[in-house]
């Protein structure tokens, strides 16, 4: 590690602020970081607007990111992105901490593959140990998934299958319960091409002559949804 360390965390709640600033300064003296720099950002516009501003200035070492910072759900995987394109272009070399509330496998599997990060908690596996373990994982350039995490990179391990981004979130809007008149609306495909899908993943689930309700349960089984 380096002798300066500069880090952004993006968090709308002061109380989680205060937590990853406290185990920020526990390992900086650890490691014997000379200065910690540490800046604190509530939403997502600041949260581009310093990953931006920072190119001239300096680099961020670390950032920490909470996924929910001021974004409703359906905003959450283009806020992802436009994040991961915005780090890649200035600091490719950054390391990433996503901390996020989602429990959904799907919205996991979406952040893991648009941020990339280097280490991914979520919040009910975290407490202050937890997070020491993590930031110093990070910072010694090993990446760090809490438990959960690894339960769903197991689940696809072990699986003999892959799905595309539309059969995924095909099986998440069925999960939530939406219907095939308004699939359309919200998938990019014709309610003829959805029918296919649908069936497609029926056969490969092993529930050809089953509900939905069966292919979701099915898919939840497999770390899908």
């Amino acid at each position: 590690m380096t002798n300066t360390l500069n880090v952004l965390i993006a968090e709308d709640e002061p109380l989680i602020i205060s937590i990853v600033t406290r185990a920020l300064h526990e390992i900086s003296r650890y490691y014997k970081i000379r200065h910690c720099n540490i800046k604190s950002v509530t939403d997502y516009d600041a949260t581009l607007r310093e990953i931006n501003e920072a190119f001239n200035t300096s680099p961020f070492d670390l950032i920490v990111l909470d996924t929910n910072v001021n974004v409703s759900n359906d905003e959450l995987l283009d806020c992802c992105k436009n994040i991961s394109a915005g780090l890649k272009t200035n600091f490719p070399d950054t390391k990433v901490i996503v901390l996020t509330s989602c429990s959904n496998n799907y919205k996991i599997h979406n952040i893991l593959k648009s941020l990339n990060p280097d280490g991914l908690l979520i919040r009910s596996d975290i407490d202050f140990d937890e997070l020491l373990k993590a930031l110093s994982s990070v910072l010694n350039n090993a990446p760090y998934y809490s438990r959960a995490i690894l339960k769903l990179i197991r689940l696809h391990i072990s699986n003999d299958f892959s799905l595309d981004h539309i059969d995924r979130q095909l099986l998440y809007q069925l999960s939530i319960g939406t219907t095939m008149k308004y699939l359309p609306k919200v998938i990019p495909l014709s309610k003829s091409a959805i029918e296919l899908r649908k069936r497609n993943l029926k056969a490969l689930f092993l529930v050809e002559k089953e509900s939905d309700r069966s292919l979701v349960l099915k898919a939840e089984q497999h770390g899908f949804i």
